[in-house]
């Protein structure tokens, strides 16, 4: 079993930043690759980042590219998410997921319970 914990959601104005922080336990963290996703009111659930195993992999939603940062601290298991320049549209609930493999494009088989991000214009 895998259990992942989120932080750092909060209010912001739009143009600031937000650091999201998610730990996990229960399963060997560096061996998954870890992604978060978000979900707004009435939308359904989008891919926003996803890192590999060893960091060396990142892929983005092409709305958040260039303003995201996703990477990970093995040592901690621990996986962030930097988000800059955010707009009231990334406003969402914000989940942190493992992985089935060390590698992106999988399956994400853990979830999160979220953590709330609101962007004021």
């Amino acid at each position: 079993q895998v259990q992942l914990v989120e932080s750092g959601g909060g209010l912001v104005q739009a143009g600031g930043s937000l650091r999201l922080s998610c730990v996990s336990s229960g399963r060997t963290f560096s061996s998954s690759a870890m992604g978060w996703f978000r979900q707004a009111p009435g939308k359904e659930r989008e891919f926003v980042a996803e890192i590999n195993w060893t960091g060396g992999v990142r892929n983005y939603a092409a709305s958040v590219k260039g303003r995201f940062t996703i990477s990970r601290d093995n040592a901690k298991n621990t996986v962030y998410l930097q988000m800059n320049d955010l707009k009231p549209e990334d406003g969402a609930v914000y989940y942190c997921a493992a992985g089935s493999s060390r590698f992106t494009g999988g399956k994400y088989d853990y979830w999160g319970q979220g953590t709330q991000v609101t962007v004021s214009s």
